[in-house]
């Protein structure tokens, strides 16, 4: 007998080993393969970097800068982040995202040991549908503050529940730690998320003392720990801190449209499908059927007990079929399908109400929504017939989609041998995962699906195409274009340019790039323009000598040489 239980317990380990290391290594390629294929993209990429640089320069931890002057908009997790990622490798672009990858993989790892304590059998795939939806992806792969936000208040979350389901005092610790480096990275909306998520949980589940009892002096203390010295050490050496960021970055972005981001009350919830891409027709079931418990529990308030929350899906006749082996009680309710459920609809109606309004403010409901669909895949019975060839008509039609980008960003139409190739492809894509998880089982969903997105990475970050698109869409192109033309030094400024282009030069050249349009300097400098706005510029410069040293034509951009003051 204790052979047997040791041989069990040997297969066991090796089968967690074997899918541990499935999920590394699937999850590090997706979030690091080509990591600087492309440059820093849009506004807020090089202006992070560039502030990770200034205080990694100068080795202080304390105030973020950007050109020297406070940039006191986001605290500074990320930014110490970076000066780490500097320090081992380097002052690179790809350095400055190398943080939100590591973080987007622990939270990774963090779900498939989380899941293989509360729903065991569903470890792997929750693992590998979070870390694959297109939200996870894209954060993971940028140097922005939405993943180091994300991903300590997710698994803080994931920490709260195993308290709940334990009783283990370290892990409502760990529940604090965690949303206080959240705090360290976005501000207040980490403990903000966590109150209203574990508040409705308690209301909807009638167990007010669990909210109570979450409410822990030395979890407090925790926190303050975490938290409290940086944000003390940072108003004491500029004491506008507390009103620039709590009141103007917090507040008024929450309730003006003071920084012009306004959309309306549903952009989250196209924002949403597209996020959960490809899983996208597993997650919408999963979520509408828990949403539906959700009502049922509201307006049976008045009753003494609560419904069933299920995910159990009806079965088809024609359908594929997966092991029922480790599968937990379907019947069983937890409680866990509920408290992801919040997880998800709280943040995004809650940035529905805000007038300021960006893609990347939901990424905290990304996560639980793989596990979310991880549950709702692995209590299925069947999957029908008509949804699983959907979902592999979508897995070709994103890798289709995936495969013309290059063509779509430069507005050329696709040559016909290419169309025919890339048409196969989706087609041999679609076919393949149809007949493989029919024939295998939904055990190979994932790695059905998970595939075709690899392969769809693989060819936008390959050198040879990633360099066509860093042309087009990035200011490391534009700083090549300038060097080529001799611009190696030497102040630069802008002229009706994009902010891309602008934050871009600022880190790319380690210099500040000044505005035209916020005064006209006398000395000699080299002037960035929007193609055909010289008119405007001799308007502005008068008698001065403007030279022009070339064009850069994948972004309709100019550069000319104004000549000193008379």
């Amino acid at each position: 007998m204790p052979i047997r239980d040791g041989g069990a317990l040997s297969v066991s380990t090796k089968l967690m080993v074997f899918q541990l290391i499935v999920v590394v290594g699937v999850s590090a390629f997706i979030f690091f393969f080509g990591l600087g294929s492309l440059g820093l993209l849009g506004a807020d990429e090089p202006r992070y970097a560039q502030i990770g640089r200034e205080m990694f320069d100068r080795h202080d931890w304390i105030v973020p800068t950007l050109n020297g002057t406070p940039w006191l908009e986001k605290p500074v997790l990320l930014y110490w982040m970076e000066m780490i990622s500097y320090r081992f490798y380097g002052v690179h672009d790809w350095a400055a995202r190398v943080p939100s990858g590591m973080l987007a993989f622990a939270l990774t790892i963090a779900t498939f040991f989380f899941m293989r304590r509360f729903r065991p059998g569903t470890e792997m795939d929750a693992a590998l549908i979070s870390c694959s939806m297109v939200g996870v992806l894209a954060f993971a792969r940028g140097a922005s503050t939405d993943m180091p936000l994300s991903a300590p208040l997710c698994a803080a979350l994931l920490a709260w529940w195993a308290w709940n389901q334990t009783e283990k005092k370290t892990w409502l610790g760990v529940f604090y730690v965690l949303l206080g480096i959240g705090a360290l990275a976005k501000g207040p909306v980490a403990p903000a998320f966590a109150v209203l998520i574990v508040a409705a949980y308690a209301v909807l589940q009638r167990q007010g003392k669990v909210f109570f009892r979450t409410l822990w002096a030395p979890g407090f203390a925790l926190f303050a720990v975490v938290t409290l010295p940086w944000y003390i050490a940072v108003q004491s050496k500029v004491p506008r801190f507390f009103h620039i960021f709590f009141v103007e970055h917090n507040l008024e972005r929450f309730g003006t449209n003071l920084y012009r981001h306004s959309q309306p009350f549903w952009y989250y919830i196209p924002v949403f499908l597209a996020w959960v891409m490809p899983w996208i027709l597993f997650t919408v079931p999963a979520l509408f059927l828990a949403m539906r418990d959700i009502i049922k529990r509201i307006r049976n308030a008045g009753e003494d007990t609560a419904p069933q929350l299920s995910l159990q899906a009806e079965p088809q006749a024609s359908s594929t079929s997966r092991p029922d082996a480790a599968k937990p009680d379907a019947a069983k309710d937890d409680g866990l399908t509920l408290f992801l459920a919040l997880w998800i609809i709280i943040p995004i109606l809650f940035f529905s109400i805000s007038r300021s309004k960006l893609p990347g403010y939901i990424l905290p409901a990304i996560p639980p929504a793989g596990l979310l669909t991880a549950t709702f895949l692995h209590r299925l019975k069947k999957i029908p017939r008509v949804l699983l060839m959907c979902h592999s008509l979508l897995c070709g039609t994103l890798l289709a989609a995936t495969l013309m980008v290059p063509w779509q960003m430069y507005k050329q139409p696709v040559p016909v041998a290419t169309r025919y190739i890339i048409m196969v492809s989706a087609g041999v894509i679609a076919i393949a995962v149809l007949l493989l998880v029919r024939r295998r089982g939904l055990q190979t969903l994932h790695f059905a699906t998970v595939l075709p997105l690899m392969l769809g990475i693989t060819f936008l970050l390959h050198p040879s195409v990633g360099s066509l698109i860093d042309q087009k869409v990035s200011a490391r192109a534009v700083d090549s274009r300038l060097r080529e033309l001799g611009v190696a030094s030497g102040p630069i400024l802008a002229f009706d340019v994009k902010r891309e282009v602008f934050y871009g030069l600022n880190f790319y050249r380690n210099q500040n790039i000044l505005r035209y349009e916020d005064g006209v300097p006398s000395d000699q400098h080299v002037l960035v323009i929007r193609l055909g706005n010289i008119d405007a510029v001799r308007a502005l410069v008068g008698d001065r000598q403007v030279s022009s040293l070339g064009i850069f034509a994948p972004q309709s951009l100019e550069f000319f040489q104004v000549a000193k003051s008379k």
